[in-house]
Protein backbone atom coordinates (compact mmCIF):
# COMPACT_ATOMS: atom_id res chain seq x y z
CA UNK A 1 0.00 0.00 0.00
CA UNK A 2 1.46 3.64 -1.04
CA UNK A 3 2.09 5.85 1.79
CA UNK A 4 0.70 8.78 1.09
CA UNK A 5 2.44 12.67 1.48
CA UNK A 6 1.86 14.31 5.07
CA UNK A 7 1.07 17.62 2.62
CA UNK A 8 -2.59 16.82 1.30
CA UNK A 9 -2.08 19.30 -1.92
CA UNK A 10 0.56 16.84 -2.59
CA UNK A 11 -2.21 13.43 -2.83
CA UNK A 12 -3.44 12.47 -6.25
CA UNK A 13 -6.98 13.35 -7.16
CA UNK A 14 -7.30 9.72 -7.53
CA UNK A 15 -6.03 8.08 -4.49
CA UNK A 16 -8.19 10.46 -2.97
CA UNK A 17 -11.25 7.72 -1.02
CA UNK A 18 -14.04 10.63 -1.38
CA UNK A 19 -13.10 10.98 -5.53
CA UNK A 20 -12.89 7.54 -6.23
CA UNK A 21 -16.22 6.69 -4.16
CA UNK A 22 -18.17 9.12 -6.48
CA UNK A 23 -16.66 7.50 -9.29
CA UNK A 24 -17.96 4.36 -8.03
CA UNK A 25 -21.23 5.74 -7.21
CA UNK A 26 -21.48 7.44 -10.88
CA UNK A 27 -20.32 3.78 -12.73
CA UNK A 28 -22.50 2.06 -10.59
CA UNK A 29 -25.59 4.43 -11.43
CA UNK A 30 -24.89 3.86 -15.18
CA UNK A 31 -24.50 0.23 -14.86
CA UNK A 32 -27.82 0.35 -13.42
CA UNK A 33 -29.23 2.11 -16.31
CA UNK A 34 -27.88 -0.09 -18.84
CA UNK A 35 -28.70 -3.57 -17.28
CA UNK A 36 -31.54 -2.69 -15.17
CA UNK A 37 -33.27 0.10 -17.64
CA UNK A 38 -34.85 3.17 -16.97
CA UNK A 39 -38.22 1.90 -15.54
CA UNK A 40 -36.79 2.30 -11.82
CA UNK A 41 -34.68 4.16 -10.27
CA UNK A 42 -31.60 2.71 -8.06
CA UNK A 43 -33.41 4.71 -5.15
CA UNK A 44 -36.76 3.86 -6.52
CA UNK A 45 -35.16 0.20 -6.41
CA UNK A 46 -33.66 0.52 -2.81
CA UNK A 47 -37.12 1.73 -1.73
CA UNK A 48 -39.21 -1.26 -3.72
CA UNK A 49 -36.64 -3.86 -2.17
CA UNK A 50 -37.31 -2.58 1.44
CA UNK A 51 -41.12 -2.83 0.95
CA UNK A 52 -40.64 -6.24 -0.53
CA UNK A 53 -38.95 -7.75 2.80
CA UNK A 54 -40.65 -5.71 5.03
CA UNK A 55 -44.87 -5.20 3.95
CA UNK A 56 -46.96 -2.10 5.66
CA UNK A 57 -43.84 -0.48 7.65
CA UNK A 58 -44.10 2.71 7.78
CA UNK A 59 -42.43 5.54 5.78
CA UNK A 60 -39.79 6.77 7.67
CA UNK A 61 -38.89 3.38 8.55
CA UNK A 62 -38.68 3.14 4.82
CA UNK A 63 -36.15 6.37 5.37
CA UNK A 64 -34.08 5.14 7.74
CA UNK A 65 -33.80 1.47 5.94
CA UNK A 66 -32.71 3.29 2.82
CA UNK A 67 -31.05 5.75 4.43
CA UNK A 68 -32.37 9.15 2.69
CA UNK A 69 -34.29 11.88 4.30
CA UNK A 70 -37.99 11.41 5.13
CA UNK A 71 -38.71 14.28 2.54
CA UNK A 72 -36.95 12.44 0.00
CA UNK A 73 -38.55 9.43 0.70
CA UNK A 74 -42.14 10.62 0.80
CA UNK A 75 -41.71 12.28 -2.65
CA UNK A 76 -40.09 9.22 -4.05
CA UNK A 77 -43.06 7.16 -2.18
CA UNK A 78 -45.57 9.66 -4.31
CA UNK A 79 -43.85 8.84 -7.73
CA UNK A 80 -44.31 4.83 -7.09
CA UNK A 81 -47.45 5.54 -5.71
CA UNK A 82 -48.53 7.76 -8.70
CA UNK A 83 -46.63 4.89 -10.95
CA UNK A 84 -49.32 1.85 -9.51
CA UNK A 85 -46.39 0.22 -7.74
CA UNK A 86 -47.25 0.94 -3.88
CA UNK A 87 -49.98 2.29 -1.99
CA UNK A 88 -50.12 4.60 0.71
CA UNK A 89 -52.30 4.24 3.96
CA UNK A 90 -52.05 5.70 7.34
CA UNK A 91 -51.54 3.49 10.18
CA UNK A 92 -51.21 3.63 13.60
CA UNK A 93 -49.76 6.69 14.99
CA UNK A 94 -51.00 9.08 12.49
CA UNK A 95 -47.74 7.65 10.13
CA UNK A 96 -48.00 6.45 6.21
CA UNK A 97 -47.58 3.09 5.78
CA UNK A 98 -46.52 1.53 2.52
CA UNK A 99 -47.10 -1.42 0.46
CA UNK A 100 -46.33 -2.90 -2.88
CA UNK A 101 -48.98 -3.52 -5.38
CA UNK A 102 -49.96 -6.48 -7.40
CA UNK A 103 -47.66 -4.08 -9.92
CA UNK A 104 -45.17 -3.45 -7.92
CA UNK A 105 -44.66 -7.27 -6.67
CA UNK A 106 -44.55 -8.04 -10.58
CA UNK A 107 -41.98 -5.15 -10.94
CA UNK A 108 -39.97 -6.13 -8.18
CA UNK A 109 -40.45 -9.74 -8.96
CA UNK A 110 -39.08 -8.75 -12.90
CA UNK A 111 -36.30 -7.34 -11.69
CA UNK A 112 -34.39 -10.39 -10.14
CA UNK A 113 -32.25 -11.26 -12.76
CA UNK A 114 -31.33 -7.72 -13.65
CA UNK A 115 -30.30 -6.86 -10.19
CA UNK A 116 -28.25 -10.30 -10.14
CA UNK A 117 -26.95 -9.14 -13.69
CA UNK A 118 -25.99 -5.86 -12.54
CA UNK A 119 -24.04 -7.56 -9.56
CA UNK A 120 -21.90 -9.27 -11.64
CA UNK A 121 -21.40 -6.51 -14.17
CA UNK A 122 -20.06 -3.71 -11.03
CA UNK A 123 -17.71 -6.77 -9.79
CA UNK A 124 -16.39 -8.15 -13.01
CA UNK A 125 -12.96 -8.78 -13.01
CA UNK A 126 -12.70 -9.13 -9.77
CA UNK A 127 -11.92 -12.60 -7.91
CA UNK A 128 -14.49 -14.02 -5.34
CA UNK A 129 -12.00 -13.30 -2.92
CA UNK A 130 -11.67 -9.26 -3.91
CA UNK A 131 -15.46 -9.19 -4.52
CA UNK A 132 -15.99 -10.12 -0.70
CA UNK A 133 -13.14 -8.04 0.57
CA UNK A 134 -15.07 -5.28 -1.44
CA UNK A 135 -17.89 -5.62 0.32
CA UNK A 136 -16.94 -6.36 3.38
CA UNK A 137 -14.74 -3.04 3.29
CA UNK A 138 -17.31 -0.59 1.94
CA UNK A 139 -19.97 -2.21 4.80
CA UNK A 140 -17.32 -1.41 7.09
CA UNK A 141 -16.45 2.04 5.70
CA UNK A 142 -20.54 2.87 5.49
CA UNK A 143 -20.74 1.44 9.23
CA UNK A 144 -17.21 3.47 10.65
CA UNK A 145 -18.73 6.46 9.06
CA UNK A 146 -22.93 6.17 9.06
CA UNK A 147 -23.26 8.85 11.93
CA UNK A 148 -21.19 11.67 9.79
CA UNK A 149 -24.63 10.91 7.00
CA UNK A 150 -27.50 13.69 6.74
CA UNK A 151 -29.43 10.73 6.64
CA UNK A 152 -27.83 7.87 8.55
CA UNK A 153 -28.84 4.28 7.95
CA UNK A 154 -31.08 2.66 10.98
CA UNK A 155 -31.77 -0.66 10.22
CA UNK A 156 -33.57 -3.06 12.69
CA UNK A 157 -31.70 -4.16 15.44
CA UNK A 158 -30.62 -7.65 14.45
CA UNK A 159 -29.09 -6.50 11.00
CA UNK A 160 -25.88 -6.05 10.67
CA UNK A 161 -24.06 -3.28 9.00
CA UNK A 162 -20.68 -4.79 9.38
CA UNK A 163 -19.68 -8.03 8.59
CA UNK A 164 -19.99 -10.79 5.78
CA UNK A 165 -22.91 -10.62 3.34
CA UNK A 166 -25.68 -12.28 4.44
CA UNK A 167 -25.90 -16.32 4.42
Amino acid sequence: MPTLPHDPSLIDLHDQPGHLIRRAHQISVSVFLDVVGREVTPIQYAVLKVLGEKPGIDQLTVAQEVAIDTSSCADIAARLEAKGWISRSVGARGRRRLELTAAGEALLDSLKSPIQTLQTTLLHGLTPQESADLLDLLRKFVSHNNERSRAPLRRGASKAIVGTAPK
